[in-house]
């Protein structure tokens, strides 16, 4: 299982790192149409703002299986293995799951609702159905959850003496 839901972080990281493309492209579409060409494009705005969110709400997860989220180094890193353990486990345990728990719930619902009442965004005369971004942040937050408890899973057996990431 831990395996698994690794492959599914990485292949989420890779989605967004792919949005940044899919962010360069469009930025450059919009500032050839917009200033060459006259034309601005009702799409680009959006496009942007989405692929934008889904990077960060997709790149969560897989920060966290690669270590790459904020710590304070300057103690983390004099810390044994087993205390580094620890406090991966009390970060874990009474910070992220809780909170990566609810808010993948709370967004569920609000994808949900989304999806029911046909919402779109109001932000521009293109103005698409917004569930399918709002369905984004649930994935995000839910595979986050997920790659905690994978996290929570490779540090306990370095805390009661097993082998680290077992």
């Amino acid at each position: 299982m831990v395996a698994a839901i690794e492959r599914i972080t990485s292949r989420a990281g890779l989605a967004a790192a792919w949005l940044v493309m899919l962010l360069a492209l469009t930025t450059c579409y919009e500032v050839f149409s917009r200033y060459l060409l006259n034309a601005p494009t009702l799409w680009a705005y959006e496009v942007g703002y989405m692929a934008t969110g889904s990077n960060f709400i997709l790149g969560m997860a897989y920060t966290l299986r690669e270590r790459g989220h904020i710590r304070i180094d300057v103690l983390y890193s004099r810390f044994t293995a087993r205390t580094r353990a620890v406090v991966d486990v009390v970060g874990l345990v009474f910070f992220l799951l809780p909170a990566a728990f609810w808010l993948s719930l709370k967004l569920w619902t609000y994808a949900w609702e989304s999806y029911l009442i046909g919402e779109t965004s109001g932000e521009s005369a293109w103005n698409p159905v917004v569930w399918p971004f709002r369905a984004v942040f649930f994935a995000g937050f839910a595979l986050l959850c997920l790659q905690g408890l994978v996290e929570l899973r490779k540090s306990l057996p370095v805390i009661f003496g097993g082998r680290a990431g077992a």
